[in-house]
């Protein structure tokens, strides 16, 4: 029988329960769970690459029970995921507005290659409104991010807004 690879792609930045929850599930589909960390152009991340991979590793060493390697790329999805040995791709959904992105994603992507399918999992009820960028702006203007993130990754980002705007870091 051929091991079933996985990858989860995403930006983590920083690494949310919402994540933490997709990987949990999405480990137990496949024989193994890649946790592809990428920079996404779009967006202007609060961690570097080898901080984002560092947080990812330290973070899902923390779960038991799962086959996760994490691995940084910086190139399509698809030519990593080929390049990993993996047949699908997992990816999460909060909501109608990331189905709508994820589906013209899925779209493309099969453009590029069909040898490797896309499985939507839906966010946990609980941790559905959690999103990187918001516990970002909300730590940005000093709110309280510990119910969006680990006790760790709370520590780690609150030290980077305190290092950024030194007014705003007391996070509630």
């Amino acid at each position: 029988m051929t091991k079933r690879i996985g990858v989860y792609p995403g930006t983590f930045d920083p690494i949310t329960l919402g994540h933490m929850d997709i990987i949990e599930r999405g480990a137990k589909l496949v024989d193994e769970l890649i946790i592809g960390v990428t920079t996404n152009i779009a967006k202007s991340p609060m961690f570097n690459d080898d901080e984002r991979i560092a947080m990812v590793e330290r973070e899902v060493a923390s779960v038991g029970n799962i086959k996760v390697r994490v691995v940084g790329f910086n190139s399509l999805l698809m030519d990593f995921a080929e390049a990993q040995g993996a047949s699908v791709v997992i990816r999460g959904i909060r909501g109608v507005t990331d189905f709508e992105y994820e589906y013209q994603l899925t779209g493309m992507n099969r453009q590029l290659n069909d040898r490797i399918e896309t499985v939507f999992l839906m966010a946990d009820v609980a941790l559905q409104p959690i999103a990187s960028r918001l516990v970002k702006e909300i730590a940005l203007y000093g709110g309280e991010i510990g119910k969006f993130v680990t006790p760790k990754v709370r520590e780690e980002v609150m030290a980077r807004v305190a290092e950024e705007n030194p007014e705003k870091a007391s996070g509630g």
